[in-house]
């Protein structure tokens, strides 16, 4: 019984997996809204997997490379497919079967920029994998994040409710941009706040409490929008309070 109960973590990650998978097939297939809701599935599955591993104190080195494997496949891949396809609905308006694209050169180098953004997942992963800071601040920028921030452009186009920002997101130039910050973001040394509490003390905590209470009025009042801008939010703090020498 003890060996099962050992297990649960690790099937929890599986099932983490097993989203991101599907969310690979969907975002290829072009319903970039499935896509986007496996996603955040998968993150939800990889909260619950380091929660189950805490309560039963089930850790072991095969649950963590497990927990590598599946985030590479959840948050990086994943997104990386929702991001090749939203490059080619702004550039062909159709989702097509690769070997039918009909582009130039310059194109098949925009649409396989997404494919840094696994590799720099990859990098990241390896990274924390190896590297024991005993720091309570990330490195760059969680791949998770990463993950949702994509997820959250697929869900857009199920809420079309702001067409000027729409527009403004899904052009060539913007989702380039976007996909290279974000890769980018993920393998810099910066450091970035966590959100696991310590305690509950406002003065040690107080740009946790900022940013929850910054993206609780995004979700709020802009729904998945407010989760993108959540994550880009996420982002610009980090970058602030690193030039302003904020200790965390």
């Amino acid at each position: 019984m003890k060996r099962v109960i050992r297990q649960i973590p690790n099937f929890i990650t599986s099932m983490n997996l097993v989203a991101g998978s599907l969310a690979v097939i969907f975002a290829i297939d072009g319903h970039l809204v499935w896509a986007g809701i496996f996603i955040c599935l998968a993150s939800v599955f990889d909260f619950l997997d380091g929660f189950a591993a805490r309560l039963l104190k089930a850790y072991s080195e095969v649950g963590k490379q497990l927990d590598s494997l599946a985030d590479l496949i959840s948050f990086g891949l994943a997104p990386a497919a929702i991001l090749f396809t939203l490059l080619e609905f702004s550039l062909f308006e159709s989702n097509q079967p690769i070997y039918e694209i009909n582009a130039h050169w310059s194109q098949w180098l925009i649409l396989f920029s997404a494919i840094l953004m696994p590799v720099m997942g990859a990098v990241r992963l390896a990274r924390f994998n190896v590297i024991q800071s005993g720091e309570t601040f990330f490195r760059g920028l969680p791949i998770p994040a990463n993950g949702l921030f994509w997820a959250s452009l697929g869900l857009m186009l199920e809420v079309p409710g702001h067409q000027g920002f729409l527009q403004f997101i899904y052009s060539t130039h913007n989702l380039v941009v976007l996909g290279l910050l974000t890769s980018g973001m993920m393998v810099i040394s910066l450091p970035m706040f966590s959100l696991k509490f310590k305690n509950l003390n406002l003065k040690e905590n107080w740009y946790r409490y900022f940013f929850l209470v910054v993206s609780l009025f995004l979700l709020v009042f802009l729904n998945v929008y407010g989760l993108a801008l959540s994550i880009l939010a996420y982002i610009f703090l980090n970058i602030l309070f690193y030039l302003l020498r904020v200790k965390y």
